[in-house]
């Protein structure tokens, strides 16, 4: 079942007004408490700005074309939180260094250059040993020890050992201290930089081995020491936007945005360096190794896609059991009240589902739903079988894609009427099918990158009440639980050999709603009775605390965990509706929405027909 876009617009607009009763705020505090940076100059925020003259330091201090932000920055810009820089006086998260290496200190033009590892010591000391569980680090360096190689003749093996053992001392420490949430870079393809063409072929060939040699040495040592981590292959993706520089925006990849060619030092390029006026943007490099503002931009979008892909898949299990929930509620109330007398019914409902969450952006939602059934009637028991379809489209938030979710349920329903007390009951089994679209914007490039995994929804529901008054008005409480469990395939994501794809496990989520509250019926005359009700609902399984996903590129890497979607567990249901006759018919028309939701919005426009026969 689908909708055209022209045909959405019109119930949109119907349902403006239930979400605008409802409407939540936007997901404030993002999934990380703060971000901290440990690193050399392809991180550095300016470390060394003090030094320079106070009379540059607005347009200098860091190693691309100043000035620009460099990768960390945008990153902390995304996520709200900051990469000011650390050292020199200077009191932010960002740590990193130009010119660090792994584990040993240097010293250079500007005085003592840190380490990785004192970086970390650095930071560990001023948080008392403990590291922040919630925050996001980012641990990148290597490539000024291979530097040592290249450039000192240091020897390759025992440096490179070295470094790894360094890096992966780094990423342990920060594990035992408490933090959970790390990235690892690896070192760029160095012999694509212009500092290697320009001493050719061989000096080329010999800076993509040391890179791929550390590479491989470091992830195969974290792996073998049980150290995960969120792996970010910024060699591949350099090798990418090199391969196709146009597409990306660039026209020069070998030569340097700032001048003298070559040789020049990005600490101090600005725009009076610049080989012109726009190189920040369309060079892919600053000067012989770093690179321009723009590429940083791109490595960190790249970074925010490998952060968020698995936070969005994590939300399909969640948008099946609110669709669950509005079949569920659907079910349990289609018929109204004890039919009169013995017999048999048939009834069909339609259904339009909206969803809208904020948390950070992460979709909206529209589609509509189709359920029926018959009812055979026997005392004060009635029986019932019914099935039913259903398709939404979701749109992820900043332009991050789509899925679809299409599925077909097919299920049983018994109930109880008293005098003045009813129960009700339904199992129910759908499989469910999704079509994933998740695209990544690296500049001016879109990827998407496609899956198709499949699903179940298995759920079991009771619903109960009692009504009071007499004459037009009736009201009285209401009851219900409804327990759903949900699997979710894993599945490989499309081009995976492109270094922004991705593969997810199997996802499976257990939801156990329980709702109480209050229902009353105004009878305006034998076929006009509205009515209203008001529950508070309360989901008492936990929602997944984290959410994982795995490379593609990065071999040999296992699954990385970032944290989940939470979504409230308390919040509360309005029903408003009206039961009435149309065309000969039996109807119940209405909408329903959610209130309370800090995060998001649930609504449904329905409408239910019937008939004894």
């Amino acid at each position: 079942m689908t909708l055209s876009s022209r045909a959405k617009r019109p119930m949109r607009s119907v349902l403006a007004v239930a979400l605008a009763l409802t409407a939540a705020p936007a997901f404030a505090g993002g999934p990380y408490t703060q971000t901290v940076f440990f690193g050399d100059s392809l991180t550095d925020g300016g470390f060394f700005r003090p030094l320079l003259p106070a009379s540059v330091r607005p347009v200098t201090g860091q190693f691309t074309t100043n000035p620009g932000f460099v990768w960390s920055q945008y990153l902390a810009d995304y996520y709200g939180t900051g990469a000011s820089p650390n050292g020199n006086g200077q009191i932010g998260t960002n740590y990193a260094a130009g010119g660090a290496r792994v584990g040993i200190n240097t010293t250079g033009a500007l005085g003592p250059i840190p380490s990785l590892a004192t970086q970390t010591n650095n930071y560990l000391t001023a948080n008392g040993g403990r590291a922040d569980a919630r925050a996001l680090y980012s641990v990148w360096g290597g490539a000024n020890d291979l530097f040592a190689i290249t450039n000192a003749g240091a020897d390759p093996t025992t440096t490179i050992a070295g470094a790894v053992a360094s890096e992966v001392g780094v990423v342990g420490s920060l594990r035992n201290a408490g933090a959970r949430y790390i990235l690892v870079a690896t070192v760029p393809d160095l012999g694509l930089t212009p500092a290697f063409r320009a001493l050719g072929a061989a000096a080329q060939a010999n800076g993509t081995a040391l890179a791929t040699n550390y590479n491989n040495a470091l992830f195969s040592a974290l792996g073998s020491n049980g150290l995960r981590v969120i792996p970010l292959d910024t060699f591949t993706l350099i090798r990418e936007v090199s391969a196709n520089a146009a597409a990306f925006g660039f026209t020069n990849t070998t030569g340097t945005a700032c001048q003298p060619q070559i040789t020049a030092n990005s600490l101090t390029c600005n725009p009076t360096s610049y080989v012109t006026p726009d190189a920040p943007n369309t060079y892919l490099f600053a000067d012989g190794v770093h690179p321009t503002s723009r590429a940083h931009q791109i490595l960190s979008q790249y970074a925010v896609s490998v952060l968020e892909a698995p936070r969005q898949i994590a939300a399909l299990p969640h948008a099946t059991a609110v669709v669950g929930r509005a079949r569920a509620d659907r079910v349990a109330n289609h018929l109204g009240g004890k039919p009169e007398g013995d017999g048999t019914r048939w009834w069909v409902d339609t259904r339009v589902d909206v969803q809208t969450y904020d948390q950070g952006n992460l979709y909206d939602s529209m589609g509509p739903a189709l359920t029926g059934g018959v009812d055979w009637t026997r005392g004060n028991f009635v029986f019932g079988a019914f099935g039913g379809l259903g398709r939404n489209t979701y749109d992820y938030g900043n332009n991050a894609g789509e899925f679809d979710q299409s599925e077909g349920t097919l299920g049983g329903f018994v109930a109880w009427y008293g005098e003045k007390t009813w129960v009700n009951g339904q199992l129910s089994y759908s499989q469910v099918g999704y079509d994933v679209d998740r695209d990544v914007w690296l500049g001016p490039v879109k990827r998407t990158h496609s899956g198709s995994p499949d699903g179940t929804n298995l759920s079991f529901g009771v619903n109960a009440g009692m009504q009071f008054g007499e004459g037009s008005v009736k009201h009285g409480p209401v009851v219900s639980v409804l327990a759903q469990r949900i699997d979710v395939d894993g599945y490989t994501e499309s081009n995976p050999t492109q270094s922004t794809a991705l593969a997810y496990p199997d996802q499976n989520f257990d939801s156990l709603i329980g709702s109480i509250g209050w229902q009353a019926t105004f009878e305006l005359s034998d076929h006009m009775k509205p009515y209203a009700k008001f529950t508070y609902d309360r989901e008492f399984e936990d929602y997944a605390e984290e959410a994982f996903a795995r490379s593609l590129t990065v071999v040999g890497t296992p699954e990385y965990a970032v944290p989940g979607l939470q979504f409230d567990d308390s919040y509360a249901t309005a029903v408003l509706g009206a039961r009435t006759e149309l065309f000969g018919l039996d109807a119940n028309v209405g909408l329903t929405a959610t209130i309370g939701q800090t995060d998001g919005t649930d609504a449904a426009l329905f409408a239910t027909f019937g008939k004894s026969f």
